[in-house]
């Protein structure tokens, strides 16, 4: 583990350290949650701060260690520091709107609610692309020093990425993240996903976190470019039968 730590520290400073600062976000508000009553549509109101730390965290992590194949170190720098402003400012928004008990996501109950939940549109949008782009410098390069079926999952996992991410606006034009039903309620613990009704949350984060699965399971298990293609092709089909089950209205668990 401190290996992987100091080469990741190595690779990419900048998102090393604040994807550390991310995680251990998480960690401080565990316990902030299990003393906490506060609540937001009916869940406790700091899993949502949790889960995003979580995330951003574990996603700048994986990034951080991506970009250093690229050797363009101007192209990397400016994509660091773009992320991390755009995404310390969503995060920093949900924990504070979290520590008030109101909604940060969906809430436009007044002027500037409704503006700062468009920045953090915004910044999520932003961050998409610009990882979008990063995965089209991967697919314009030569990487003769990574194996092929390893540099497959890497391109494949970055436009799953961003494809699932823009599922984000699926939520965003209702306003809501339940399909059929309210949100809040019955759901899966600390999780959250709806046990009543569709949830476009779900396949969100199963589309986003091929950026995790397919290199790992490429790299560790797989070792062949064709069954990493098809692990690929049957990963990117699971997300998209979460997605139809859920605007079909239907729980993934109930």
């Amino acid at each position: 583990m401190n290996n992987f730590l100091n080469t990741l520290r190595y690779r990419n400073e900048p998102l090393f350290y604040f994807g550390l600062l991310c995680l251990l976000t998480a960690l401080v508000l565990v316990p902030v949650a299990r003393a906490s009553q506060l609540q937001v549509t009916g869940t406790n109101a700091w899993d949502k701060p949790i889960k995003f730390a979580l995330s951003i965290g574990v996603f700048c992590w994986t990034m951080g260690w991506f970009c250093w194949y690229l050797q363009m170190p101007g192209q990397v720098t400016l994509y660091n520091w773009a992320t991390i402003i755009l995404l310390a400012f969503e995060l920093l928004y949900i924990t504070y709107q979290a520590g008030r008990g109101q909604q940060s996501h969906f809430n436009r109950s007044t002027p500037l609610y409704s503006v700062l939940y468009t920045g953090m549109a915004f910044a999520a949008t932003a961050v998409a692309l610009h990882t979008a782009y990063m995965g089209i410098l991967f697919c314009s390069r030569s990487f003769p020093q990574l194996p092929d079926y390893y540099l497959l999952s890497i391109r494949s996992s970055i436009f799953l990425f961003v494809i699932f991410a823009f599922e984000g606006a699926l939520m965003g034009g209702t306003n809501a993240h339940t399909i059929g039903g309210p949100d809040g309620g019955s759901g899966l613990p600390f999780l959250n996903w709806s046990r009543k009704f569709g949830d476009a949350r779900i396949a969100h984060f199963v589309g986003m976190h091929a950026l995790q699965v397919l290199p790992l399971l490429a790299y560790y298990l797989l070792k062949d470019i064709r069954l990493t293609l098809l692990a690929g092709v049957v990963y990117t089909a699971i997300a998209i039968l979460i997605l139809a089950q859920a605007l079909n209205r239907m729980p993934l668990v109930r």
